[in-house]
């Protein structure tokens, strides 16, 4: 969970004037906003609406979480070597054609880290192995 505390992203709503008494779920992922009220009279009271709330708000992260882990598994469509995060690359450098394959990868949020091997130096295929075997041994699969 991605705060410690038990009642993460839950909030008590007490309106005795509109006589609403309940626990608001509300949480955000990637600009798409999830919320729900779990009232205390249809759970039986504050203690059971709590309960509600708190497991409805658990299914959900598991949820995201799974979702997030097979959108970032997911081979692209735009990926043509066949393995997430191996590419083949080329630049130009003082009108020389540099062609590589490359790993790619992420060791902690925010960083990104890549490796590559020169077609020229290795060869096609085995430039594209060492790229795949960086690449697993980078991610530890």
């Amino acid at each position: 969970m991605p705060n410690d505390s038990p009642n993460y992203a839950i909030a008590r709503i007490d309106l005795p004037d509109a006589r609403t008494h309940g626990w608001q779920v509300r949480l955000q992922r990637r600009g798409i906003k999830y919320a729900k009220f779990f009232a205390d009279a249809p759970h039986g009271g504050a203690e059971e609406a709590l309960n509600a709330a708190r497991a409805w708000r658990n299914n959900l992260l598991d949820r995201l979480e799974s979702e997030d882990r097979a959108r970032i598994c997911q081979r692209s469509t735009r990926n043509s070597s066949g393995v997430v995060g191996v590419s083949k690359v080329s630049v130009v450098t003082n009108g020389v054609r540099y062609t590589f394959w490359q790993a790619t990868w992420s060791p902690e949020p925010g960083k990104r880290r890549c490796v590559k091997f020169s077609i020229k130096r290795y060869g096609d295929a085995e430039a594209f192995d060492l790229a795949v075997k960086a690449r697993i041994e980078a991610i530890g699969h």
